[in-house]
């Protein structure tokens, strides 16, 4: 599907559905195009060559799919390719997407392969304010970086909550549900750290070198996103010395509660030990045994037994070993 977005002065938004003369709207002077791809067909992928005449190379990045953030400046125009991460669930942690980006002079083109709510946002934002089409197409440019940006504050805010749950449930009952969230998350705060890093330094090249297509103004506001992509990036580190501890947290449980497994089972042994000998003891056929005759004999050694347990627990309770 192609939707396009076509602002000339006087004349505000056009909304343009599928393939269009788009040679013919971005000769237009004073206009400012965007046209966006989601999951294009390949007759509708031919408008990157055949229109804006972008080169193969980067053509073939857009339609190999690789989430590997990259920017490469050419004549006309530069190529980016941004990341966007989605988290879906605990279990099933990020998803991570590919936005790629054509900026020229007046216009920019956008290709995605998976619907995403931040398109639906600049959808509609594109229609009902002229100023997000009417300040040109590097701000438009800004626009989409920073809702990718601003859909990270909304992942990295469901995984702070995620953390915190974590948390709370190894300072409580921790089982082997909670040390698979806690490899989980790590995995997924490690995904969000490998694609926030290159993206960091994609934007501070962006705000600080001169590219034809992007003025110095809108150089300023991109420089704002990269300040966000480090926050985020400081926040990731934070959360992940935060798992860290709570997995020591973990096994220091797990090993707590194995040595009072242990503590009890042993301290079970040595009371059974004293009535077990003494059993054995009695129970051997010699000639000669005492209290064979006496009636009494059986009680006495039952007491001499409960005495003995009594007494190894008295001890243990004395040294706090129960």
């Amino acid at each position: 599907m192609i939707r396009s977005f076509h602002y000339v002065p006087d004349q505000g938004v056009s909304v343009i559905e599928g393939v269009a003369d788009f040679d013919s709207l971005c000769a237009v002077e004073n206009s400012y195009l965007w046209v966006d791809l989601c999951k294009p067909t390949d007759e509708e992928s031919f408008v990157l060559t055949h229109d804006f005449r972008f080169h193969p190379l980067a053509i073939e990045d857009v339609i190999s799919e690789k989430p590997r953030t990259k920017l490469d400046v050419y004549d006309r125009y530069i190529f980016l390719v941004f990341q966007v991460v989605d988290f879906i669930g605990r279990e099933e942690g990020l998803k991570m997407g590919e936005i790629d980006l054509f900026l020229s002079r007046n216009s920019l083109v956008t290709v995605h392969y998976d619907e995403h709510r931040i398109f639906d946002y600049l959808y509609s934002r594109a229609e009902r304010d002229e100023r997000l089409m009417g300040r040109g197409a590097d701000f438009l440019f800004h626009a989409v970086i920073d809702s990718i940006v601003d859909n990270y504050n909304a992942t990295l805010d469901i995984l702070e909550y995620e953390v915190d749950q974590v948390e709370d449930d190894v300072l409580g009952e921790p089982d082997e549900d909670t040390i698979k969230s806690i490899f989980t998350l790590r995995r997924d705060i490690v995904h969000l750290k490998r694609a926030v890093l290159p993206q960091m330094e994609v934007l501070h090249r962006l705000a600080r070198e001169e590219f034809k297509p992007i003025s110095k103004t809108a150089a300023v506001y991109l420089s704002d996103i990269y300040d966000h992509l480090a926050r985020i990036n400081d926040i990731t580190d934070f959360h992940r010395e935060i798992l860290n501890s709570s997995l020591e947290v973990y096994y220091s449980s797990v090993s707590t509660k194995t040595n009072e497994i242990i503590k009890f089972l042993t301290i079970v042994t040595v009371l059974f030990l004293p009535p077990t000998f003494l059993v054995g003891l009695w129970g051997m056929n010699f000639r000669f045994m005492p209290e064979l005759d006496w009636q009494y004999g059986y009680l006495f050694a039952g007491a001499v037994m409960v005495m003995v347990v009594v007494g190894l627990i008295t001890f243990f309770r004395k040294k706090k070993w129960l």
